[in-house]
């Protein structure tokens, strides 16, 4: 049977239907029956019960048609973005397994077997890696290659232990429904990095194999943007890690900058002939405590409201910061840090006034009174904190009682 007869067959019902091939597109005339055509080839050599699916994002190409005369099932999505179209083709596909891959002819859509046996393994979500499989001369752009897909893909193996090696390819398999439970939200090209995080946070089975990229077929610029999107990934791996983005950094100002204070609070410290610690290094010291502190309560605060409102999961560490972080507690540490900072000023005040007002002859009463005020603003940013998480906490009281 030759595959253009082939892709007249039915398709299949959807208890009968296996695997669903699903392709993102807007205007791809120039590739889309390539795509379709190795995707339906797949399938009759495979000898797969499945679809080839067309998520198509408001093409004004003709790629509908084309793809439809080819055997592809094809589904309007509304709503632009390469994550919307993704969202509603998973919605949509009929198959107990998902292989998404871009309809630009730059991934091998004849070569999905790898993919199909680790899903019947067990594997709910099969990344593609593209620089163990092979990436042809030209197929993908030197800061892509280079700079932007091995940070970002570091990044995410740091914040939340994946072991994905190529974080954003965009061949990938996975179970339907363990996809679709995730209730993925993000519409632009970020949708392939809150897949992985939000596979990995839920203790889904992901699992890589080695594939290929090769240059695209298409004559026009891809609609993916270099930096836009790069930023677009990275401040969503962020905003999924509140260790990483404020507890972190945080903790690390503090353990600078504290040892720092304590050292230089009783006087410079000389470090050369020419070179001296003094009350400048004092103030940059206490500023960076001061930081540290506010992004660590941040970093508190984040972490609890992101596991109460269910997109970060409940761990024991998480647990047993819910139960000890309140409103309350924060405030009576708010207050006891405004109360002794209070009392260091109103000590330096009167060793101040002990002169007369004039100039002081130990260098420790400034520091002390730098460092009280240090306190003082630590302990009010830290109560207005408070309230904001019991502004945050408003709802899920709400909804315990309800």
């Amino acid at each position: 049977m030759s595959s253009d007869s082939a892709i007249q067959m039915k398709t299949p019902s959807t208890d009968t239907v296996e695997l669903t091939i699903l392709m993102p597109c807007l205007n791809e005339a120039e590739t889309i029956e390539q795509c379709v055509r190795k995707a339906r080839d797949f399938l009759t050599r495979s000898g797969i019960a499945g679809e080839v699916l067309i998520a198509d994002n408001g093409s004004t190409d003709g790629s509908q048609a084309m793809a439809e005369a080819l055997g592809a099932r094809v589904v309007p999505i509304p709503q632009r973005g390469y994550g919307a179209a993704l969202m509603g083709g998973i919605e949509a596909a009929r198959g107990a397994y998902i292989i998404m891959g871009d309809a630009d002819d730059s991934y091998d859509f004849s070569s999905l077997m790898p993919f199909v046996e680790r899903l019947r393994s067990g594997a709910d979500l099969v990344m593609g890696n593209r620089f163990k499989g092979g990436i042809a001369p030209g197929a993908m752009p030197f800061l892509h290659r280079y700079l932007g897909n091995p940070v970002l893909s570091f990044i995410g193996r740091l914040f939340f232990n994946i072991p994905v090696g190529d974080f954003h390819c965009g061949l990938r398999g996975f179970r339907a429904d363990a996809i679709r439970g995730l209730a993925l939200q993000t519409t632009g090209m970020e949708f392939a990095s809150e897949m992985v995080v939000r596979s990995a946070l839920s203790t889904l089975r992901i699992e890589e194999v080695p594939t290929t990229l090769d240059v695209d077929g298409r004559s026009r610029a891809p609609h993916l943007k270099t930096w836009r999107d790069g930023w677009r990934h990275l401040k969503f791996l962020l905003m999924y890690s509140p260790r990483w983005l404020f507890l972190v950094p945080g903790s690390l100002l503090v353990l600078i900058g504290l040892p720092l204070v304590m050292i230089l609070l009783r006087g410079p410290v000389h470090l050369g002939s020419n070179l001296a610690l003094d009350v400048n290094s004092f103030i940059a010291a206490c500023f960076l405590v001061v930081l540290g502190v506010q992004l660590i309560v941040l970093g508190a605060i984040a972490r609890t409201f992101a596991g109460k409102a269910g997109f970060l999961p409940k761990t024991t560490r998480a647990e047993r910061l819910f139960g000890w972080l309140s409103t309350d507690r924060l405030v009576q540490i708010a207050g006891l840090l405004f109360v002794t900072g209070l009392g260091g000023a109103l000590w330096a005040v009167k060793q101040w006034s002990s002169v007369d007002f004039g100039p002081l002859p130990s260098p420790l009463v400034p520091r002390v009174l730098l460092l009280s005020l240090c306190t003082v603003l630590i302990g009010i940013q830290t109560a207005f904190a408070a309230f904001f998480l019991g502004i945050l906490e408003i709802p899920f009281r709400r909804r315990q009682q309800s």
